[in-house]
Parts: C-alpha cells; structure tokens; sequence
C-alpha cells in the first residue's frame, strides 16, 4: 500500500505540487507569526536582564502606581544610602536618580521617542551601570551630560554639542559622551540623559534629600536574597530590598501579561486565517484529485480493498504531503519571520530585534498543527472515496455531484439563521462575546451554504462574460456552474483572506470614527498643543499660564497624565485644573460640577462599576507612598480625552517634583485670528521643547494616526493570506485543465482557437474570485458591523476602501488563471483528444 501510494503521488506531479504549496504556505505563516512572537520574547527578555548592569539588589520605594514595566516609583530619603554602605556584605552602594527628561535635538525640538524620556545621574561604578561610554567621559559638572547613541543620531548630537533637557524646566548642558546599553544603542526606545550626581540632584530630583533607588553589589560570596534579608532591617516603613533576579522576572512578567501577550495572540490569530484559508485550498485540492480519481477507487474496491484500506491510502497520501510540506514550512516560516520582523521595524512596532530566535514549543505547535490540518481537510475527499461502488470502476462517472443536497440547504439554512440572529441581538444589546460567538457560527453557515449559492451566483456574474466574450465567456460561465462544490470549495478560501481583511477595515473604521466623534465631541476650539502621549513627555505647566496672557486667548487649560492607586489598583490618570478645563472640553457631565479647582471627577463607568456617587470618599495612594481619601465632585460620560479619572493638579503637584502637560486646549476671543494664535504659541512653545500647535482638525487626526503603523502590518499579512487563497483558485484551476484535457481538445478540433481557450479559462477564475471576493465583502461588512456596534463604535466603513478590495480580488482571479489558462491553450489537439 506504501508502494502504491508513493507511486501514485510520483506519478501525479502536478496534483503533488498543488498539495504541497497550500500546505507550505499555510504552516509558513504559523510559524512565521510563532517564531516572530519568540523573537521578541527573547529580545525583551535581553534587554531586562541587562537593565540593572550586574546589581545584584536594588532599594526602592515600596509603593507601586503603574502596571507598566516603566512605570515609576517615587522617590526614596537620600539618607537610606548611608545606611545600606554600612550593612555587613555590602561591597558598593550607589545611589540612582531617574525621572522625566526629555532631551532636545540640535534643532531644538524634542526628540520624540516611543518609550519612555528619562534623565538620572550617570553611575560611576561600571558594575552598577547598564550603559557603558563609547566616546567621551563621564559627566562632571552639574550642566555636563551623556547621551544614550540612538538618541544622539536622532537629535544629530556629538560630544561637545550644547543642546538642553526639559525636567520640565530647560536645562542648558553639554553633551560631553556617548553610551551604549549592552551592545545595543538604547534600552528599547528608551532616551536617556545622564547628568552628574549633583546635576541630577538638582534638576531631576529637585533637592538633594531624595533619590529614585540604591543600587547594591554584594560582597564576593554574599548572595542576593542573603543581602536582601540583611538589608530589610535598615530600611525605613515604605522601602523596600528586591534582588536583581526578583527585579528582572517582575519587569518580564508585567511585559508577559500584557503588550507581549496581546502581540502573541493578534500573530497566532492572523496565522490561523492563514492556515484556514490554507486548509480549505488542501481539501479543495483532495477532493478534485480524488473524484478524477473515481474509476481508480472503485478499481481498488473491485480487486478487494475495503472501504479501510481506501481511506488509508488517502490518509497515508496526506500524511506523507503534511509531512514534506510542513517540513519544508518550518523553513519557510523563518524566512517570513525575518520579514516580518523587518515590517515591525521599519514601522516601529514593538521593541528592536536582532537575529530570529526559535523556541522549541514553537515547533511543537507548527508540526503537529500542519500535519492535523493536512488530515482533516483531506478527511472528507478520503471518506468519500471509500464509498464508490465497485462496478464504477466499469462504466463512466460524472467527477462530482452537480446538484448540491437537500441536507445541505436546511443545515445551512439552520446555522445561517442562528448566525445571523445572534450577530444582530449581540450587536444590538451590546454583548461582545455573543456577537463573536455568532461571527464564528455565520463562517460556519458559509461554508455550508458555499455549493448551494455558487451556481446561482456563478450564473449571475457569468452573465457579462457571456454578453461580452460570446462563446469563451459562456462556457466560462457554464463551467464555474455545473460543479459549485469545486467553485465553492476555490472560492471559500478566498471568502474567507477577504472577508477578515473587510471585517478589519471596517472595524477600524468604526474605532476610528468613535475616537475622532468622542474628541470632536468634546473638543470645540480651534487650536491644541499637543506633545503627544509618551506619559514620561510632555511639557512644562508654566506654557499654559503664559498661554493666557496672549491677546488672542480667551481660555486655555492643560492636561496631563500620570498613574496612582485607586481605590487599591494602579490606574492611568488625568490630571489638570477641572475649573479651567470645562470651559474648554465638554465632558458630559451628569452629576455634580466642574466648577472648583480642586475637584475630583470620575466617569459614569467608574462611578458605575464601583458603586460611587458624588460626595463618595475614594482612596488614592500617590507615587510617593502618601494616601488619602478623595471625594467625587463630578461624574462624567466623555471619557475620550481624560479616561475614567480626573485629579485636580493642586493635589497632584504636592506629590510629583516634575508636573507636567501633555496637551494644552485653547479657545480664542470673538473676532481672533487662528492664524495669528497659532503662530504665538509656537513661539511661545519654543522654549518648552516645541511641541506640536494643532488645529483641532489635525488634533483629530493624529489621534488615529498611531495606529497606522500596525494597522498597515495587519493588512500586510492579511494580503499574504488571500494570495494563499489565490494560490488554491490557481491550483483547482489546474486540476480542472488537467481533468478537462479531452474536453478542451475537442473545443480545439471544432474550431475554438487558442485565444478563446485562455480567455474561457481565465473568465471562470474571475467568476470564482468574484464569487469569493463578494462574499467576503458581505461576511466582513455584516461582521464589522456587528463587533463595532457592540462595543458601541459607530458604523463607518470606507467605501473607496472596500471598493479597492473588490478590484483587487477581480484583478486577482484574472492573475491567477495566467499559467492554467496559458496551459489549456497550449495543449496539442489530438494528445488531448486521446486522453483518457
């Protein structure tokens, strides 16, 4: 049986080669996407395991605000350094000062950085510092600075070049060296400016009373807990000794649980369609070969194979075609990988990787996932071979059934009216799990009703053709209709790359018309100034008060950003003067008022969620370790521009050295020019690192603009899946030249010339990705619909963008019947006259 199955896939190139691509294909972007996912793990991974140099335990304040990997402490007595040096064990203690930083271009602009801006003081023992100079010194003077090199490049910074640092206050300084982390430019995208001692002191710290951290190296033979236990009993209450290995696994499992984990399951998600898309061109491929194969079979069960042993074969056929092809994608996959990682890179996703890392559970997924898939999709072709009668071996059988069964019409009527129905009630009622519970139902719906629409339909687009092309466009037309399972099964995959990549941009397009609603709802003015939303960025509070000095200005308020405990969880807050920001933004407020300046606000969500009202004390614990109780003033509905929680800056000022805006929003006096405005607070600006001045259309705009840079990987590897399906159309169509070879040579000695030939066979490949191509425009419209909706987001779909995907899958089926079609024409009269 070995024998025969090796002989007959030898024999059977052409249906080999068809096989084996839609496999391949599949199973290199699972691993692709898994492999990527691994590089990353590990790059991360390098970079927390150097982020503390050889410490071996770290001093700290206790109380923790942020969720964030880089989320900051605040500051610890300078006084617990002394005490630490003198702790038996101890080699080196230094101390550490990190805060907001923002280094300046040589242009004087900020350098704009997607992690976060820091400065500190540059640390002398080089066992404590996870930079190391590559040109310069130390700093030495307070106004002296080391500039990591990522940053240097981008502001075009060397040693000797003046430039300055906003903490918030400008700093004029020198940049008197260069650093590296490791062997890499920069921690991430992390700037960091490195001041002396007594610099930072002054201009980060702001005293020289506190610092950040103590960084510890132990004594030879002292290990790290043993030091931690003898450190703990110096400490004063609120500070805490964590070892370099607590440290480092702390900072990778916050990284684990959140962007890493999302950024694994959007990869193993887009590589899935991938390989679904693959497996419905794998069965495709089983199921023509096998009914071109109906003689064979039913000759195999003559001669006395049982039904068993026919399904062996074909399971067997599979498992050696998974095997080579999966093989062959493991390879594939880090090619694609190593694309990848370039797209992610050139648009700044993620974090820098070098190199591609393979972790072994990557493999264990990708194998026995491209073998599974291999067997299953070639289950049903194999079943069905094994029930061909004998005596069909004796006489001529059509390859497949034309009619499609009445079973099949109530099941996938059924599953379609559930799917539908429990789409429309999620959306409807706002249930997100049950509209994506009836997203996956409605594909399933598809896939069962694909042979029953696929004439009608086929019938349908087929029409121009015949109008159009006369003889070759109706044969097309009559060839794509008389076997719909065939032209369902081509046109499914195909359905399915589209119909993802339309539920996407529709999608999309609905957070993106929530986002721009919510902030052009909430914002009426003219003009912001925007630093952007690194949480470590921003600019100094005194742009806002000379702001309103400005003849233009009728009101102008800040806005800015930082993190605390709330009612005992870290939570990302917004911080301004509430009395100054309603006169500028519309929160929709719904109790309570905005009125005082030091009123505490929260959203409708929140208040809902916990159970506050107004006049409800919450407690919030600040950066610092200091907690007290809060009371809502205000709850509100507009969250777009605040989030959940609005702290008045008097009250977050007395526990933050650094108060900082990351927007200002400005209204104008009755009659002022907006030109005019706008040109004084760039000016204005120009000392606080200019940041952007907006008009609120461009405000708008950029709020959406960050997610461009994903958004366009996301489609990049949605593509690299409709040409997996356009790969399957290209491969039935071959299998349907080869089936059709007497056909066509007849067509060929009653007079249809060569051109006819092609133009017939690449009219039925547009008729297929057309069907395919529609049907994936309404799944993804009716899909996006429903998710957006129950998430609450407006319908917007972009109708230019829709309308580009169904030219590009018309275009596409046209391209992928090139060598099919140019192969059918090819094909010598009598040799195909005389085939079998």
């Amino acid at each position: 049986m070995i024998g025969l199955v090796l002989k007959e896939l030898w024999g059977r190139k052409r249906r080999l080669a068809g096989s084996l691509a839609a496999v391949f294909l599949g199973v290199s972007f699972l691993t692709g996407t898994l492999v990527l996912g691994d590089t990353l793990a590990a790059s991360i991974d390098g970079y927390f395991s150097k982020a503390y140099g050889n410490t071996d335990v770290t001093v700290r304040n206790a109380t923790k605000v942020s969720d964030a990997p880089w989320g900051a402490r605040g500051q610890i007595d300078a006084s617990v350094v002394d005490r630490v040096r003198q702790v038996d064990g101890v080699a080196n203690a230094e101390p550490t000062i990190q805060g907001s930083g923002q280094l300046l271009a040589k242009d004087g602009t900020t350098i704009q950085s997607r992690g976060p801006r820091t400065a500190g003081n540059w640390v002398d023992d080089p066992e404590l510092n996870p930079y190391h100079l590559v040109s310069g010194r130390a700093p030495r003077a307070p106004d002296e600075v080391v500039v990591n090199k990522m940053f240097a490049d981008e502001g075009h910074l060397k040693v000797g070049d003046r430039t300055a640092v906003l903490t918030p206050q400008k700093v004029p300084v020198t940049v008197v060296g260069i650093s590296r982390f490791g062997d890499e430019d920069a921690f991430g995208e992390t700037s960091f400016t490195a001041f002396s001692l007594d610099g930072a002191r002054e201009y980060v710290a702001k005293g020289g009373d506190r610092v950040s951290t103590v960084a510890v190296r132990a004594d030879d033979g002292v290990g790290q807990a043993e030091l931690v236990s003898r450190i703990k009993p110096v400490l004063p209450g609120g500070v805490e000794a964590v070892t370099n290995k607590a440290q480092v696994e702390e900072g990778l499992s916050l990284v684990e649980s959140g962007f890493l984990r999302v950024f694994r399951i959007v990869l193993a998600a887009f590589g899935g369609v991938a390989l679904l898309v693959a497996a419905f061109s794998i069965h495709n491929t089983f199921a023509i070969t096998m009914a071109q194969r109906t003689r064979e079979s039913a000759l195999l069960r003559a001669l006395g194979a049982g039904r068993r042993q026919v399904v062996a074969i074909v399971g067997f056929e599979a498992l050696v075609v998974g095997a080579a092809a999966t093989l062959a994608g493991l390879a594939g996959g880090l090619g694609f990988a190593a694309l990848l990682r370039e797209l992610f890179t050139r648009f700044r996703i993620g974090i820098a990787m070098e190199g591609l890392t393979v972790a072994a559970t990557s493999v264990i997924i990708a194998v026995p996932v491209g073998l599974l898939v291999t067997l299953i999709a070639a289950l049903g072709p194999a079943l069905k071979a094994s029930r061909v009668p004998p005596l069909a071996a004796l006489r001529e059988v059509a390859a497949e059934n034309s009619r499609p069964s009445e079973t099949r019409l109530i099941v996938g009527g059924v599953f379609a009216a559930v799917a539908i129905g429990t789409v429309v009630f999620g959306a409807v009622t706002e249930q997100m799990a049950m509209t994506a519970a009836g997203a996956v139902v409605t594909v399933v719906a598809m896939v069962a009703l694909g042979p029953v629409a696929a004439r009608p339909v086929a019938a349908l687009l087929g029409g121009p053709a015949a109008r159009l092309r006369g003889v070759p466009g109706t044969l097309a037309r009559d060839n794509a209709s008389r076997s719909p399972a065939r032209t369902a099964g081509a046109a499914t995959a195909l359905m399915i790359g589209v119909g993802v990549v339309t539920l996407m941009t529709v999608f999309i397009g609905s957070l993106r018309a929530s986002l721009e609603d919510g902030v052009a709802g909430s914002f009426k003015g003219p003009i912001v100034v925007n630093a952007g939303s690194n949480e470590t960025g921003g600019f100094g509070t005194g742009l806002v008060r000379e702001a309103a000095g400005l003849p233009q200005v009728s009101e102008v308020a800040g806005l800015g950003t930082g993190s605390m405990r709330v009612d005992g969880s870290p939570a990302t807050v917004s911080v301004a003067d509430p009395s100054e920001l309603r006169r500028v933004l519309d929160l929709g407020v719904r109790d309570g008022g905005l009125a005082a300046a030091g009123t505490f606000a929260v959203s409708k969500k929140a208040a809902d969620d916990n159970g506050w009202r107004v006049g409800a004390p919450v407690g919030v614990t600040f950066a610092d370790g200091a907690s007290q109780n809060l009371t809502v003033g205000a709850v509100y509905e507009n969250t777009d521009l605040t989030g959940d929680y609005l702290v008045p800056r008097t009250v977050w000022d007395a526990h933050t050295t650094q108060p900082l805006d990351t927007r200002a929003f400005v209204e104008l006096k009755p009659g002022a020019s907006a030109a005019s405005a706008r040109q004084a607070l760039t000016a204005l600006a120009e000392p606080y690192g200019a940041p952007e001045v907006q008009s609120r259309d461009d405000f708008v705009a950029a709020q959406t603009e960050e997610m461009a840079g994903f958004i366009s990987v996301i489609y990049g590897m949605l593509i690299l899946a409709i040409v997996v399906a356009l790969l399957g159309i290209a491969n039935t169509l071959s299998l349907a030249v080869h089936e059709r070879t007497r056909e066509l040579g007849l067509l060929r000695a009653v007079g249809a010339t060569r051109p006819q030939v092609r133009s017939m066979v690449r009219w039925e490949s547009v008729i297929v990705a057309l069907f395919g191509t529609g049907g994936g425009l309404g799944l993804g419209v009716f899909l996006g619909w429903g998710l957006g909706t129950a998430l609450g987001n407006p319908f917007a779909p972009s109708a230019v963008q829709i309308a580009v995907i169904a030219l590009v899958g018309a275009v596409a089926g046209a391209l992928a019947a090139i060598r099919p079609a140019r192969r059918a024409a090819r094909l010598a009269v009598l040799s195909a006259i005389a085939a079998p």
